[in-house]
């Protein structure tokens, strides 16, 4: 599938740049196209008036003057009436001079006439001007009248196009390399995503049927043993685990949405000032009691105000998963540090526990979706504590990110875990 798109890529590239050069190089021709053509008839122009120059000072009447293009010029002198001096040689006659009505028309209207006319071997630019005795009012002695083939331009601008043309081709084969190239790099990240993707939908997948494979079976054996009153205390504790696949598979199901609208940006996640070090103590609180039944010790420890800005709710939401991960992998005796302060115009609060740790092997994926380290077993275990769905780490980061901050995950000097979130300072 991504060779297709690849390939798509390139030929879009490719066609985008022959577009382009196509653009280019029918404005360069034409460009040159009028430029040749005004530079032929300056120097037609130039020619004939060599020729009326040399006839005005007696030097020349009629002849040939050869350019030094290989394509001939010839320069005639006519009398007003049309008709020439002396014989015209070879070139004159191939040119199809003279050209008389042009002579007669610059005659009469004393001023240079040019055009292009049909010639013996094809078209044929003529450039006539009157040759006019005792300065510009003076009366026209004679017609100076200088032709050369249209050719020398066309062959001029055909040479250009086959230029222009081996150079088109030679680049489009150098952008249609590169753009493979290019596309390459580019689709990576693309498939790496897609594969993320379909990584996360088999996860996914998995956790979700967990649950629904407990129910079923549970349901199976319940509905076996309805009718027996004696099974009343087997089919009492069938219907709370019925009731605990439930919520887990419904947490799952919530963590996915949450996920998903945190992908597409359409998480509701404001940017006002409130106290961090309220919501510390609220949701401390909440873990309080989990804390105590558990024989594990929850400190709480701030420096008084802690003025953030970002989401009070969501910043509740990332604690309650910091202290939910802390507690199921601290061991009983064990103690929860939840620590507020200010630094580098930041807010950092730390989440510190007396667990495990994390492995080296596991700090750089601790935030990967449905990831858990093998050192966290007891992630892996079922009950009341037991493990979770491996996104709670994953949600928390992108809430703290949403909110123009970042959490960090290390372990502490004395060993166990500790969770940094950080928060823009408010005002």
């Amino acid at each position: 599938m991504f060779d297709h798109i690849r390939k798509r890529l390139t030929m879009g590239y490719v066609g985008i740049l022959a577009f382009i050069l196509l653009v280019f190089g029918v404005v360069v021709v034409l460009s040159f196209y009028l430029r040749a053509s005004e530079q032929q008839d300056d120097l037609l122009l130039q020619k004939a008036e060599d020729k009326a120059n040399n006839v005005l000072s007696g030097k020349d009447k009629y002849g040939v003057v050869e350019a030094t293009t290989r394509y001939d010029v010839a320069v005639i002198v006519l009398l007003p009436d049309g008709s020439t001096y002396g014989d015209l040689d070879e070139v004159s006659f191939s040119l199809g001079l003279p050209y008389a009505n042009a002579a007669r028309r610059a005659a009469q209207s004393r001023q240079t006439v040019s055009e292009t006319v049909q010639g013996p071997g094809g078209p044929v630019r003529v450039m006539t001007i009157p040759i006019k005795k005792h300065g510009e009012f003076g009366s026209v002695v004679a017609i100076a009248q200088a032709a050369q083939s249209c050719q020398a331009v066309s062959d001029t601008v055909e040479r250009l196009v086959f230029v222009l043309v081996l150079t088109g081709l030679g680049a489009l084969v150098l952008a249609a390399a590169g753009g493979l190239f290019m596309s390459r790099r580019a689709m990576r990240p693309v498939a790496e995503a897609f594969g993320r993707q379909r990584t996360f939908i088999a996860d996914a997948s998995h956790e979700l049927k967990t649950p629904l494979t407990l129910i079923r079976a549970d349901a199976e054996v319940l509905s076996r043993g309805l009718g027996n009153p004696a099974n009343a205390q087997d089919n009492r504790e069938l219907v709370e685990d019925l009731l605990g696949e439930t919520d887990r598979m419904n947490a799952v199901l919530s963590d996915l949405l949450l996920l998903a609208r945190l992908d597409a940006e359409k998480v509701a996640v404001s940017c006002e000032p409130f106290d961090l070090a309220l919501v510390l103590a609220e949701t401390s609180e909440r873990f309080a009691a989990r804390a105590v039944a558990e024989g594990k010790n929850l400190e709480v420890e701030h420096s008084g105000k802690l003025p953030a800005r970002g989401d009070a709710e969501r910043t509740g939401q990332i604690l309650a998963a910091l202290l939910d991960n802390a507690l199921r992998l601290t061991p009983p005796e064990g103690t929860i540090t939840v620590e507020g302060h200010i630094a580098d115009k930041r807010i950092e609060t730390t989440v510190t526990d007396t667990g495990p740790g994390i492995s080296p092997e596991s700090l750089d994926r601790i935030f990967e979706r449905f990831y858990r380290a093998d050192i966290h077993s007891a992630a892996r275990t079922r009950g009341p504590s037991g493990g979770g769905t491996g996104l709670g780490l994953a949600i928390a980061r992108d809430l703290a990110r949403a909110q123009g901050g970042e959490l960090i995950a290390e372990n502490a000097q004395k060993g166990g875990a500790r969770f940094t979130l950080i928060l823009p300072l408010g005002p």
